[in-house]
């Protein structure tokens, strides 16, 4: 099983003006292990490049920051990318995090 250690990205949800809420990215370092390692590549009729999709499992080792705020996770920095966070499932004292497509969202 591989090592891992990155910065994962919460999206916290915050109110900028009356009626406005925004998601206000922060990461924080974490460890773990890379449970699975799969790579699957599609192509749509419309794009020119396949896109890749990671159907990984990162199993990181959780604080209560993690733990309260689990469903803020978005994103995860992992070999020199940043992975859309697809599921998170709560086996404490650990979160297993499933990446999915490349993420495009804000960062921190």
């Amino acid at each position: 099983m591989a090592k891992f250690y990155g910065m994962i990205g919460f999206g916290q949800t915050s109110e900028t003006v009356d009626g406005v809420w925004t998601d206000t990215p922060i990461e924080r370092p974490y460890y773990g292990d890379v449970q699975t390692l799969t790579k699957r590549a599609s192509s749509d009729a419309d794009t020119v490049n396949d896109n890749i999709t990671l159907t990984n499992a990162i199993s990181i080792i959780s604080d209560p920051f993690a733990i309260n705020h689990f469903f803020e996770i978005r994103y995860v920095r992992w070999l020199e990318a940043v992975w859309k966070v697809n599921n998170v499932e709560v086996k404490q004292p650990r979160l297993i995090l499933h990446l999915g497509e490349v993420y495009n969202g804000p960062t921190a």
